[in-house]
Formats: C-alpha cells, sequence, structure tokens
C-alpha cells in the first residue's frame, strides 16, 4: 500500500473513531430514556470514564466498513457500532477486575475499579452491556426488523457461553484457576482466542455484511476474513505483551507471562508466531478476492492489525 492509501485508512479509522466516540458521548448523556426513572450519577460516571476518551474504535470501524462495502447506510452502521463498542468496553471493565486479570491501567488511565470501586466496576460494565442491546435493537439501526434481530442474535452469540466469555472461562481454566494447571495444545489455545478476541472481530465483520443484505457467499468470505484478522488480532496482541512497552501501549506488558497464560507466542516463540500472523493477513487478503479494489480498505486494515504498537 502506497503513501496515499496509508493515508486514506487513517484518515478514515480516524473518522470512524470520532464518529462513535460523539455517538457514545450522546447516548451515555444525563437524559432518562423513556422506561428509565432516573440515571445514578455515580454509576453513569464510571460507564463514562470506560466508554469515553480513548482507543482506536478498531471493531467499530470494522463495522462501518464492511457494512459500506456492501452499500449500508453509514449512519446504521455507526449505530451499531456504538452498541458493538458499548459490549466491548463492559469486556475490558470486567477483565480488568482483581478476580479476572487485575489490571490497573487501561488506555493510559486507572481501570474503573480503581478509578472508583469494584462494585461500581461490575455495575458499570452490566449496564455497557445491556445497553449494547439496547442501542442494537432501535430502528435507527436498520429499517428491516429481522436484520435487527439477526444483529442481535449473533451479537448475543459472540459475546456470550460460546463466544467471548466462553472463552474468557477457558483462559481463566488454563491458567489453573479451578484445578491443576495443564499445558494446552495448539488447537486449544486457538480456540480459546477464537472466543475471547476474535469472536467480536468477527461479529464487526459479520454485521456490517447483515447491514447490507450480503448475499449467503459474501458472507461467508466476510466471515472468513473476520476469522482471520480475529486470530490475527489476538497474536499480535499477545506479542505486544512480550516485546511493547507499557508507556505505549497504555496498559501493562509481560503479564502473559507471569500469569502463565496460554498462548501462541508461548507454544510457536516469537518467531513461530510471526510466521502464524503473516499467514493469517494472506487469508484475511484472499478471502475479499471476490470484492476486488472495492475491498482495499478491509486489506489495509488486516495489515494495520498485524503492524500495530499499541
Amino acid at each position: 500500500m502506497d503513501s496515499s492509501g496509508s493515508d486514506n485508512f487513517a484518515a478514515r479509522l480516524a473518522a470512524v473513531a470520532t464518529e462513535t466516540e460523539a455517538l457514545l458521548e450522546r447516548l451515555l448523556g444525563d437524559k432518562a430514556l423513556p422506561g428509565e426513572t432516573v440515571r445514578p450519577e455515580r454509576l453513569l460516571a464510571a460507564m463514562r470514564h470506560a466508554a469515553l476518551g480513548g482507543g482506536k474504535r478498531l471493531r467499530p470501524f470494522l463495522l462501518v466498513e464492511t457494512a459500506a462495502l456492501f452499500g449500508a447506510r453509514r449512519d446504521g452502521a455507526l449505530l451499531a457500532g456504538a452498541a458493538l463498542e458499548c459490549l466491548h468496553c463492559y469486556s475490558l471493565v470486567h477483565d480488568d477486575l482483581p478476580a479476572m486479570d487485575d489490571d490497573d491501567l487501561r488506555r493510559g488511565q486507572p481501570t474503573v475499579h480503581k478509578a472508583f470501586d469494584d462494585a461500581t466496576a461490575i455495575l458499570a460494565g452490566d449496564a455497557l452491556l445491556t445497553l449494547a442491546f439496547d442501542i442494537a435493537a432501535r430502528s435507527e439501526v436498520h429499517a428491516d426488523a429481522n436484520v435487527r434481530v439477526a444483529l442481535v442474535t449473533e451479537l448475543a452469540r459472540a459475546s456470550g457461553l460460546g463466544g467471548m466469555a466462553g472463552g474468557q472461562m477457558l483462559d481463566l481454566t488454563a491458567e489453573g484457576r479451578f484445578a491443576e494447571k495443564r499445558t494446552l495444545t495448539e488447537n486449544e489455545i486457538a480456540t480459546l482466542q477464537a472466543m475471547k478476541t476474535g469472536a467480536l472481530i468477527r461479529f464487526a465483520c459479520r454485521a456490517g455484511a447483515l447491514l447490507g443484505k450480503a448475499s449467503d457467499s459474501s458472507l461467508s468470505n466476510v466471515d472468513r476474513y473476520g476469522v482471520a484478522i480475529g486470530q490475527a488480532f489476538q497474536i499480535a496482541d499477545d506479542l505486544l505483551d512480550v516485546e511493547g512497552d507499557s508507556a505505549t501501549l497504555g496498559k501493562a506488558t509481560a503479564k502473559d507471562a507471569a500469569a502463565g497464560k496460554a498462548t501462541l507466542v508461548s507454544t510457536l516463540g516469537i518467531d513461530g508466531a510471526r510466521a502464524r500472523l503473516d499467514a493469517l493477513i494472506a487469508e484475511a487478503d484472499s478471502a475479499l478476492a471476490s470484492f476486488g479494489d472495492k475491498a482495499d480498505i478491509l486489506r489495509a486494515t488486516a495489515r494495520f492489525v498485524a503492524q500495530r504498537k499499541n
């Protein structure tokens, strides 16, 4: 990708981040919605601390750009992306808790339980999770109720028992939290990571295609792309934990090895993990072949995922 293509990608990523931030600011305002009695000030402040003022907004970006590939309305895609970001932020709040990964920093700021307290953090995560489904079900996301039902169903499955939450449980189990620790196979690690991290990234891509009412074959290709970059994102994240620095990342590093986490970096080594990362980016590129140059931004996104420094 030449410099003009790189600049275009950066500009579009920044634009979605800015628009998503503005949407979240509005959605997390203090005005009660119909059916709400009051929005407790402390809970709302904790939710805003978790969701505003940081992050690349990669998942909303993937959703918006995939939706654009199929001609879906940008305003609906942005709203769906904001729903996804609420859910993602909830997962970070809970993941940072002392009972989980016990992190003090997130995006260079104190984590929610450090800025407030554990109980408030738990409730902030709960409220962000449920707000995500409130947003995704709104008619502004898509006029077709069947599309909204499909969107909500897939979001629930990507984030729940067989997706992100289930993957987190597999991760804790692999650390030896509940039984004697054992070494996971490469396939077991890949499954864990596909659930814990990859499921929401895969959903972002599928959601854009659903909003655009893509054909089954196109949805299948987008799904392949989403699976590949979901895996690539986690490997890149694991490499950053080994090789990155906390000032750049805005969170602690070298925690995976200290916690005994099962990662493909620990299994394959750094060189092996990088080779796997390259293969996944090639797979993502192959999955987009049928879309021609219309998918160039998604191709650039895959390279960004692999090469990111934070």
